[in-house]
């Protein structure tokens, strides 16, 4: 019986120190060499300490700077723990009164702006942790930030242009504009 077991636990072993031990230390290797600063989690630093990550969203509130695209992860905002969507339906009750809500206050911090409002501001991503808005989104708040922060319009719209991002390879996704380092940029201003 020991000879039935002996080869077993030896490819146990072997395979266990193969796909457990080398395997994640050899890909680990090439992406710090090939890619580091994304093997190490596309952080944004600022003064020498991360602030964020280029990847996973934060939640601004504040009428200064501008605002990112709602979270639906919980227990709290861009938890990178919890991502998922809300699985609301279009017709869900809940849904429907957390959009209102969010127009609500987008209305509230910028009671003058009677545009549509773009919907990424008030829908959360399918992962619940987007980090960028649209430029249609970005465009909807430039107002408010230029004004609370008694800034041209014009300088902050070049502003916005500078951090958006076009589509990778020229024809895949949306443009879109990172809002912490939008946010970031915004502060450095000053």
């Amino acid at each position: 019986m020991f000879k039935e077991f002996r080869p077993a636990v030896t490819s146990f072993l072997l395979l266990t120190l193969l796909t457990g031990i080398v395997y994640p230390l050899l890909v680990t290797g090439i992406s710090q060499l090939a890619m580091p600063a994304k093997a190490n989690g596309s952080l944004i630093v600022k003064d020498g300490k991360p602030v964020g990550s280029s990847l996973i969203g934060q939640s601004f509130s504040d009428p200064k700077y501008f605002w990112s695209r709602p979270s639906a992860t919980g227990p709290m905002p861009y938890n990178p723990t919890a991502s998922g969507g809300s699985n609301l339906g279009p017709t869900n009750p809940a849904l429907l009164d957390a959009v209102k809500a969010r127009v609500q206050a987008l209305r509230d911090a910028d009671p003058g702006n009677v545009q549509p409002v773009p919907v990424d501001l008030v829908t959360a991503s399918a992962s619940g942790l987007d980090p960028h808005i649209s430029p249609a989104a970005a465009e909807y708040q430039l107002a408010r930030v230029a004004r609370v922060r008694n800034l041209e319009p014009d300088a902050l719209r070049k502003l916005v242009a500078e951090h958006t991002e076009g589509r990778q390879f020229g024809i895949l996704g949306e443009p879109r504009v990172n809002v912490l380092e939008l946010n970031l940029a915004l502060d450095a201003m000053r």
